[in-house]
């Protein structure tokens, strides 16, 4: 017996795509609020140089689930903005590494608390066991896909 015990228009995707959506364009606001000109898509970008600087842009791909050219304009319009740059690898001169600037740390704090006051205006009374079933959930769909 199948394990969808969801109606027509309760896809998986249609309900994390929608949450996933509303979490985004809310992020996007606080970040203009704060005078923070940077896009969501950058901010993903940003996230996870912030994790581990000088990641090359194929890592990047793979952490953000983007394509080599979705990649290749962020860190373009990011260095533009004096975010990031990219360097090349001491151990393969072909590949480029994408690091910080000074600027691009310093974002990191107020970013981080946006980010996390975000998350709390998103999961406002939602429990924290509902939070770990949701997680679970999901990353066993995930691991199923992968």
């Amino acid at each position: 017996m199948p394990n969808n015990q969801f109606k027509k228009g309760e896809l998986y995707s249609f309900i994390t795509g929608k949450a996933s959506t509303a979490i985004g364009r809310r992020l996007q606001k606080n970040f203009k609020q704060a005078n923070i000109e940077i896009t969501i898509e950058q901010w993903s970008v940003l996230y996870h140089l912030w994790k581990e600087d000088g990641l090359s842009q194929q890592q990047l791909c793979d952490a953000t689930f983007r394509d080599k050219p979705s990649i290749t304009r962020l860190v373009d319009n990011l260095e533009k903005i004096k975010l990031v740059n990219r360097t090349s690898s001491k151990d393969d001169r072909r590949m480029n590494l994408i690091v910080l600037t000074d600027t691009g740390k310093e974002l990191e704090q107020v970013c981080m608390g946006i980010a996390n006051t975000t998350l709390n205006e998103a999961l406002e009374g939602v429990t924290h066991g509902q939070i770990e079933i949701a997680k679970e959930v999901l990353q066993m769909v995930y691991e199923n896909l992968k």
